[in-house]
């Protein structure tokens, strides 16, 4: 038999043809844009309840806050912290603080940091990791227009 019917042949009985291909399309990780006042961030979603949340709801538009280095916002989307929820972030994170059903974007300290960290208000899920340099989100002002929509570039 040749080579590329082996490869392309179904795994079980119940396998469709070509579904290894979509296997993998399905495992390629969703990417958004985030857009704050005049600033965009690409980033990527992750593999969690909260991502996928997200994913299915988008477009999503909302208006930001500010919070020391930090950047917030509201979204119509619920989900409860998730078993690994962090109280830190790191530089680059988008989460989730399933309390208030808030994004936040931690670029540098806030006001409740000790040195060296960025502490949230609370354990938040992370749901996507920045593919752009988040301390541009410093220029974003309190009421200006925030959207997260899906990355078609």
């Amino acid at each position: 038999m040749p080579t590329n019917l082996l490869r392309n042949r179904p795994k079980s009985a119940t396998e469709k043809p070509g579904a290894d291909a979509k296997r993998r399309a399905a495992a390629t990780p969703l990417r958004i844009v985030l857009t704050a006042g005049r600033i965009s961030i690409r980033a990527e979603l992750l593999d969690t309840l909260t991502a996928r949340r997200i994913a299915q709801a988008l477009p999503l538009f909302s208006t930001a806050e500010t919070w020391g280095e930090a950047v917030h916002f509201e979204l119509p989307i619920e989900s409860g912290r998730e078993r690994n929820a962090q109280l830190t972030a790191e530089r680059g994170e988008l989460a989730f603080w399933s309390n208030e059903d808030r994004v936040i974007i931690a670029f540098g300290a806030t006001p409740i940091s000790r040195p060296g960290e960025m502490r949230l208000p609370a354990p938040c899920n992370v749901f996507a990791r920045a593919l752009d340099d988040v301390s541009l989100l410093k220029t974003v002002r309190p009421g200006e227009k925030v959207s997260l929509k899906l990355d078609r570039g």
